[in-house]
């Protein structure tokens, strides 16, 4: 039942995440931390999340910005690997209330960013791929950051969808092969990770269709609402353990 009810969600996180963009290990994070704990939950979904990005490549292979992706995991590889050595270090409610209080914050500052109309370059990309990957070694998801980051680039639908995916995929890589160095990524976890990670998959594809007929007013309200969820479910199972 355990594995039953992470393939229902991840199907449903994948859809959801292979129209917007971001949102899969947003939500099911907390699915995994409750059926799992969360330090065996961290890296099932760094590997779950390397499937889910490597799906929406595949859907949309021939709109990838290859000079943008290169630009992003040039410093984003190695601040994930760094990022990840720093979450391993962590007592296991410290990453339950790191990510939930993080995803909170991440609803104020979209919108913040939203407000801005910022341009970006592949400079920028550099720099956030530094930060972002960091973050995202941390705190498991840091898809409200690159996001924008990469609609700022001037990325849309497709385009924006593929690259994203393509720049993230090194990110999760790098974050899975640290969490094998040292031990965190046994064969029973990466089991775990490749069965949320094909319901991702799945998701994604099933997405393809719909993409184009999302509006950005529905796109915003999905985000916050996923955010403040599995924000608050975080914390509430940091507070009650």
């Amino acid at each position: 039942m355990g594995f039953l009810f992470v393939l229902i969600v991840g199907l449903v996180a994948g859809t959801i995440s292979g129209i917007v963009g971001t949102g899969s290990s947003i939500m099911l994070m907390p699915v995994l931390v409750y059926q799992y704990g969360p330090k065996q939950a961290v890296p099932i979904m760094a590997v779950a999340a390397v499937i889910a990005n490597l799906s929406r490549i595949l859907a949309w292979w021939r709109e990838v910005d290859w000079r943008a992706c290169a630009a992003y995991s040039i410093t984003g590889i190695p601040a994930a690997a760094l990022g990840a050595r720093t979450l391993l270090a962590l007592p296991s409610h410290a990453v339950d209330i790191a990510i939930g209080v993080f995803l909170i914050a991440m609803v104020p500052v979209r919108h913040w960013l939203a407000r801005h109309e910022l341009k970006a370059n592949l400079w920028h990309l550099a720099i956030g791929g530094a930060v972002i990957g960091y973050l995202t070694g941390v705190v498991v998801s840091t898809g409200p950051l690159s996001v924008p980051l990469f609609l700022f680039y001037g990325l849309s639908k497709g385009a924006f969808l593929a690259t994203e995916a393509a720049s993230s995929l090194g990110l999760y890589v790098s974050k899975s092969v640290t969490f094998e160095r040292f031990g965190a990524l046994t064969p029973d976890i990466a089991f775990k990770g490749l069965i949320a990670g094909a319901s991702l998959m799945s998701g994604a594809f099933i997405a393809k269709r719909f993409v184009l007929h999302l509006k950005p007013d529905a796109f915003r309200l999905i985000m916050d609402g996923i955010m403040l969820a599995a924000g608050v479910s975080l914390l509430w199972s940091a507070i009650a353990s």
